[in-house]
Parts: structure tokens; sequence; C-alpha cells
């Protein structure tokens, strides 16, 4: 039986190859070095895996450390000229698609020899860097920088000027930037590139699209008649024969079309574009990953481009995609965030979308592994929700979204958190009978957790969803949320630094004390502390948004009995004057909204069967309060007409009502 002899190390070792390679850096001989780098790079092409192995064992200094030398030298020969490119193909190869690769690229110091050595390869590599969020940005500001970007996109290599679009695509951030590449003539330079090579046309897209966002005067100047054809050029490609061209020029016309309306107001051009965004989705790779999100861009906030894209069944197309099974995690957030879009305000949308049982595809994409998915299904799901119909039915109250919809209030990241209040507060805004069910799914617990919470977002909405689950709910339901909230911490909310969250802790009061008249003894626990509270606020705030609550409050409680009454005149009357009175400056107030309130709060202190009614009228009228209400007989606002008129009737009926 012959002895087994030693076994021979494997080939292509990764951590024999490193440490060749980190040798080689170190001494002269260039064809050593070239032959370690093509070996290096033939290991890595393509191999996510086989990558981040050698950037954990140290192989892009050696790479850096190696082109750095190349870049140095004096010689103008071909070993050096191929080593430059051969290292700049590693560095490259390192940085494609992983942000390790970058992140190592960077830290290495390869970013300013790839910067001054701007040959194919190394233009291919910062493309690649310039592809990650980790990549630097590039101050266009700096003259220098400016000159050397308009160098690179007057070069005939497509590399070179794809390069400089890519810095422009990930770097112009402001409208200072965007106006100087424009003035720079930039903007130009990348309308002639349209005309070029695949790459070059869909990178100057790309570029354009950054350029023009959000910014109307470049707009201007890019569709004016100093940029020729521009803007008929970009319209063109959108019929082009690459999906990716289709894609990116649609989002080059979308940003005109969200900045200056004016330049594509047609119902053609609208139309077309639902079209090929829509078509576009049934791309399988990363085109269709994000035409849902172009769609979203396009039709949020526009009532009239969503009935365009409903008539062009654009809910059924994007519900056929979530049904049709698992889906990457970006376009189940595309197309999540679009569904939104489209019900954020057509009743017909909502009806279409909850008809086609999508419903259920949202409520499990709430558990879903993504954040992104996660958030952007509550999103989607605040939108379905405002279906006064499918809230009356309860359709949304049922454990199969309640109990996920809760959980991401628990240690959720922030965002998550906001997206799931957001739907939270339309689910409960209405309607008694199914309130109970969210309380029991120990939703007010969380939305009473996070109304203390150090992120004035987060407690914002966690008030606004209390101040939407205490509407129209019963007394037992009512008592079941204080006995969270307590009225030591609504009263603090009262008071929060946040106009905001007073303007919504005063809302839920207002809720709180609407009702039948022992209702409003929810604000004399604790000593009057939340009627105080409300007092105070009036007394000290000049929000406008807040005094409306707040009067509203005072008005609610006003409709109580007596005691309720007497309270509310205690509050009104400034304490250190018996005589002002804090309705004078809302019946004055240029807000019609607060005119309203005073006027009602002054209607329900005056009721004339009342026994305390007299002497509240006189107070008011010594307070020049009929005065007032005389002068606003003709009032601009026709509810505030009506209501004085009621109001001086009610206080004339104990006397002249002279002061």
């Amino acid at each position: 039986m012959p002895a087994s002899s030693a076994s021979s190390a494997p080939p292509h070792r990764p951590e024999d190859l490193i440490l060749r390679l980190s040798s080689a850096a170190d001494g002269r001989d260039g064809d050593a070095k070239l032959r370690l780098l093509r070996e290096l790079k033939n290991q890595i092409i393509g191999n996510r895996t086989k990558k981040l192995s050698y950037i954990g064992l140290g192989a892009v200094p050696s790479v850096v450390s190696i082109l750095s030398s190349a870049s140095s030298a004096a010689a103008d020969s071909d070993e050096v000229e191929s080593l430059l490119v051969q290292s700049a193909a590693a560095i490259g190869s390192f940085s494609c698609g992983v942000d390790a690769g970058v992140k190592a690229v960077l830290d290495a110091g390869a970013f300013p020899y790839l910067l001054n050595l701007v040959v194919d390869a190394a233009a291919r590599s910062l493309r690649m860097i310039y592809q990650s969020k980790l990549a630097l940005k590039y101050e266009f500001l700096q003259k220098k920088n400016m000159e050397f970007l308009l160098a690179l996109l007057n070069k005939e290599n497509e590399n070179v000027t794809g390069l400089g679009a890519s810095i422009i695509t990930h770097s112009c951030e402001t409208s200072i930037e965007q106006k100087a590449l424009s003035d720079a003539g930039v903007l130009k330079k990348l309308s002639s590139l349209l005309g070029g090579s695949l790459s070059q046309r869909d990178a100057s897209l790309e570029s354009i699209a950054t350029i023009i966002n959000s910014n109307p005067e470049v707009i201007s100047k890019f569709v004016g008649p100093e940029s020729g054809r521009a803007l008929s050029i970009v319209t063109e490609l959108t019929k082009d024969r690459y999906p990716r061209t289709r894609l990116l020029a649609c989002m080059c016309l979308i940003a005109i079309r969200n900045t200056s309306p004016s330049y594509l107001e047609g119902v053609g051009i609208k139309t077309k574009l639902i079209l090929i965004l829509l078509e576009l989705l049934d791309d399988s790779g990363q085109v269709g990953d994000e035409a849902a999100f172009a769609l979203c861009s396009l039709i949020a906030e526009k009532e009239d481009l969503q009935k365009l894209a409903f008539e062009a069944n654009a809910v059924d197309k994007l519900c056929n995609h979530l049904a049709n099974g698992s889906l990457h995690a970006k376009r189940l957030e595309g197309i999540f965030l679009a569904l939104s879009s489209l019900c954020s305000k057509l009743e017909c949308c909502r009806s279409r979308f909850l008809s086609l049982k999508a419903l259920n595809l949202v409520t499990d994409a709430l558990t879903h592994v993504c954040i992104e998915v996660r958030g952007a299904a509550c999103i989607c799901l605040k939108s379905v929700s405002r279906s006064v119909k499918n809230l009356s039915a309860g359709t949304f109250m049922n454990e199969i979204i309640l109990v996920p919809l809760v959980q991401l209030l628990c240690d959720s990241p922030t965002s998550l958190q906001v997206a799931a209040l957001g739907a939270i507060s339309n689910i409960v805004v209405d309607f008694t009978v199914h309130k109970s069910n969210f309380i029991q799914c120990g939703g007010a617990k969380q939305l009473v957790q996070l109304s203390k919470s150090m992120d004035s977002t987060v407690r914002l909405n966690a008030v606004w969803a209390l101040r939407n689950l205490m509407f129209h709910v019963n007394n037992r339901c009512k008592e079941e949320i204080l006995s969270e909230l307590t009225a030591s911490v609504l009263a603090s909310l009262i008071s929060d630094p946040k106009p905001s969250v007073q303007e919504q802790a005063l809302a839920l009061v207002r809720n709180l004390v609407d009702g039948p008249e022992d209702f409003a003894d929810y604000v004399f626990a604790e000593d009057c502390l939340l009627l105080h509270a409300v007092g105070n606020q009036l007394q000290n705030t000049s929000k406008a948004d807040v005094l409306l609550q707040g009067m509203y409050t005072l008005c609610n409680v006003a409709s109580g009995n007596e005691s309720s009454k007497e309270a509310v005149m205690s509050q009104l009357f400034c304490q250190t004057s018996n005589t002002q009175c804090i309705l004078v400056n809302f019946l004055q107030n240029s807000d019609s909204r607060l005119r309203t309130a005073a006027v009602w709060t002054v209607v329900n202190l005056t009721f004339p069967s009342s026994p305390g009614a007299f002497d509240r009228a006189g107070k008011l009228r010594n307070a020049g309060i009929a005065t007032q209400l005389k002068n606003m007989v003709n009032d601009s606002c026709v509810d505030v007409k009506l209501r004085v008129k009621t109001a001086l009737g009610q206080m004339m009926s104990f006397g002249d009502g002279s002061t």
C-alpha cells in the first residue's frame, strides 16, 4: 500500500496571493506586479464573495500602493502604463457593487490617484465608486474643479464623459450647485451627449434630471431657445428601444413637470408618461424596480394625473404585480408608494384597490423583513384607509391589521414608527363601534408611550393618533384611554415646546369633552389641571391653530352644566383684571375660524335656559363683548354672521345690551 504524500497547497489561495502581492508592491519587478494584478482581477471579477474575502485580507492597500508607485514613476513606458491600467481596473472591480470595497478603496487613498489618472480604466473605476453613497462629494463651486469636470465631459472617451456625468449625479445637491453647473455650460454639454453612445445617453439623462430637479430657473434655461432642441430630444428618447433610456427620459420630463408644469401641460404627454412607466414595470431588472418610484413622483399630490393613471388601469396593473408572487424589496416598496399616491385623493382608486383584495397583500407586508417595505405598506394603508365608507364598515379594524401595526410602534426605527402612526391615525378616526378593538390590541397604551418620546415628530404623530382615537368615542373607551394617558401627561402635552404638539393635544381634549353634559367633567380632574392648562395656552400663545383648538375646547366645556360654564368664564378673564376678557381679541381677529369659535362660546355661555346666563351675559357686556358683536353683524364670514345674530339675541334677552 503506497504511502500518502503531503498534499500541496490549493492554487489561488487568497492568503498566498495577498502575501505575494504585498511583497511585489514593495519591489521593482514590474512584470511580477502585472501578473499578480491580473491574477487578482480574474479572481474577483463578478464574484462578490471573493471580493469581500480579499478586502478582508487587506488586498486593496497593496493594489493602491502599486497604483501610487506607477503614478509617481518618471518613466513613460508601456510597463508603467500597463501597471496604471491594471491597478485601476482591479480597484474598479473591488468598487463595483460592493460598498465595503468602495470604503476600502477610499480608506487606502486611491481617489486622488484615480482622479489625476483619467484614462479609460481609471474612469471606469471612478464611475464604480461614484455609484456608491460612500463616495466623496465633489465640490463644483471651486473653479478648478468645474474646469476639470468640463474637461471630462469634453473627452471623446465614453467612460471619461460617463465619469463626469456620474460625478454630477452623485454630488449635485443644492440649487446653487445646479445653477453653477448650468451657468458653466455643463447642462448644454450634457444635452449634446444625448446623441452619443448608449452609455453616454443614459449617464447624461440621469445627470440632467439631477441638475434641473426642483429648480425652475435652471429648467427655464434647459427648455429655452439657447439649449436648442434639448426638450424635444429628451421627449423623443421616451420611445427609445432600451428600457433604461426610456425610464431616464421619463424621469427628466417628470422633473420638469413637477417644478414647471406649464412646459408639459398637455393631457397627451401626461398620459404618455403614465403608460410608459406602467409598461416599464414589466421589466424584470433595475428598470422595473425604479419605474414605480418614477410613477409615484409623477402623480403624487396631483389629482388630475391620478385620474389619468386610474383610467390607464394603473391600480390593476400595480396590484397584479403584487399578486404575482415574491418580488424584490425595492420593487415592493415602489409599488406600495405608487398605490399610496393613487389612493391618496380618489375614492375610485381605493374602491378598486379593495375590490382586488390587495389589502391582504399590504397587511402581509407589515411584517416584511425589509424596513423600507414595512414603511411603504404603512403609507399605502394610510391612503387606502381614507375611505369613509370602508372605515364605517370596520374594514380596517380587525386584528390581522391592528396587531402588526401596533407591533411596529414598539422598538422600531423612528421613520417606521411615524409611518405606522400615520396609518393608525386614519384607521382610528371613526367610528365608535370599532374603536375598542384597537384599544384591546394595546394600541392606546403604545400611543401614550410614544406621546412621551423625545423625538418631536413621533410625539406629534402619537398625540394626533390619540386625538383621532378620542373622536366620537363612547364613554367607556374614553375612560380606558384616559387610564393610560392621565390628566398630568395630557396637561404637559398641552404645554409642549412644539406648537404643533400643543395643537393636537388641545384637539384631543376638545374631543374628550365633546358630547353630553357630563363629558365636560373630565377637565375638572386633579383640581382642574386640564382646564387650567387650556386657559394658560389661550393667555400665552399667538399661534392661530393652537388658539383655535383651545377656544373650541372651552366652547365644548361651556355647553355643559352650570359649574362647567362658570369654570369657562374664569378662564376667559385675565387673572389680573376682572374686566379684561380674551374673547375680545378673538372676536377682532382677522382669522374667521377664531371669530367663529369665539361667538360659539358666547352662545353656549348665554343660553337663556341656563340659571346663571343672566349674570354671565352681564359680565360679558361689561367686558365689551356685546359692543364687539354689534360691530360684527355684517361680518364677511357667513358662519360668523349667523352665530353673531344668535349670540346678540340671547344677550339682549337679558336686557338692552348696552354697556
